[in-house]
């Protein structure tokens, strides 16, 4: 039985995790028996629309270690989960983890050893290895390449999805309330002392994976358009080509209508010319009002997150001690 104030948090954001519940909690109570001090378990129901929510309002209260339920008004994100659970974490060290099972509880304890021992104060989890599908395992490599080249070459070749971080790290995340941003580059864009520890992913046993290939490119673009101008310097690079292939048109065909070259102007040069202006344009309207609509969206100031109801379930009482 743990008492006092936790000296670990374990957030874990919940969508569609009704089946695996089970057996992460008879993981996360081994992991308690293993800490060298108290555990605290945070666990953000993001408007599940399974039983996750009931089961874990009856299951909680009778575990060994102290826990934390929220739940949010709708279904905001796992990012915006994992802030809010970030936010009411009371532990010195905080770790983030899915409820998929795919990551090992083991990489939590390395988490909590690593930042107790003042290694860092932030640990990312990158995947070395995965025992996932090939149609799966080739989107998420092309999503972290395109990631590293595009917008962070310090992100591992892995990718990022759990990390761990003292609270004052923690506390820095949160205060930065940027609606449609990247909570990896956040993490990288805070800067502090930085671990990266390796793992191998599991294969997925319970339900299917929320994070469909639509979802990942919107967080590739949300990404790239938050911390990248790259979008801006290739549409000015495209300009000024097109200006220069335009220049160059024009002479031409200023010459060769002052050399009797061309007694009728061609009607497919005239189209080609237009169409690519045109479309060249359209590209130009559609980035800077990806920019525009952002910096909108960040003037709003509203919050990322809801809760909807919280229960805060200490682990003393709910045995009599």
């Amino acid at each position: 039985m743990q008492t006092g104030q936790p000296r670990f948090s374990l957030v874990i954001p919940v969508y569609r995790n009704q089946g695996s519940l089970p057996e992460l909690l008879q993981q996360v109570r081994s992991l308690a028996a293993r800490l060298p001090g108290g555990l605290e378990l945070v666990m953000v129901v993001d408007a599940s629309p399974d039983g996750s929510y009931g089961y874990l309002l009856q299951h909680l209260p009778t575990q060994v270690f102290a826990s934390q339920l929220l739940l949010l008004a709708r279904n905001f994100g796992s990012f915006a989960a994992i802030r809010e659970g970030l936010r009411h974490a009371r532990g010195d060290y905080i770790a983030v983890m899915a409820a998929d099972l795919q990551e090992p509880i083991e990489l939590m304890e390395r988490f909590f050893l690593s930042l107790a021992a003042d290694e860092a104060d932030v640990v990312v989890g990158s995947r070395e290895g995965r025992d996932d599908p090939l149609l799966q395992r080739l989107p998420a490599q092309l999503f972290w390449s395109a990631y590293r080249r595009l917008i962070n070459p310090d992100i591992p070749p892995g990718g990022v999805d759990v990390f761990g971080c003292t609270r004052r790290f923690a506390g820095h995340l949160v205060s930065l309330p940027e609606a449609r941003s990247s909570l990896v580059g956040q993490l990288f864009w805070l800067g502090h002392r930085r671990k990266v520890l390796g793992y191998s992913r599991l294969a997925r046993v319970h339900g299917t994976s929320a994070w469909s290939f639509r979802r990942k490119l919107a967080y590739l673009s949300d990404s790239l358009f938050a911390f990248s101008d790259l979008p801006i310097r290739m549409l000015l690079g495209l300009g000024a080509v097109g200006l220069a292939l335009a220049l160059v048109l024009g002479l031409a065909v200023a010459l060769a209508k002052l050399s009797g070259q061309v007694p009728v102007p061609g009607y497919a040069a005239l189209m080609v010319a237009i169409t690519f202006f045109a479309g060249l344009n359209a590209l130009g309207l559609g980035l800077i009002g990806s920019y525009a609509w952002r910096a909108y969206e960040n003037t709003k100031q509203r919050p990322l997150a809801l809760v909807m109801t919280r229960h805060d379930f200490d682990a003393e009482k709910s045995h009599g001690g």
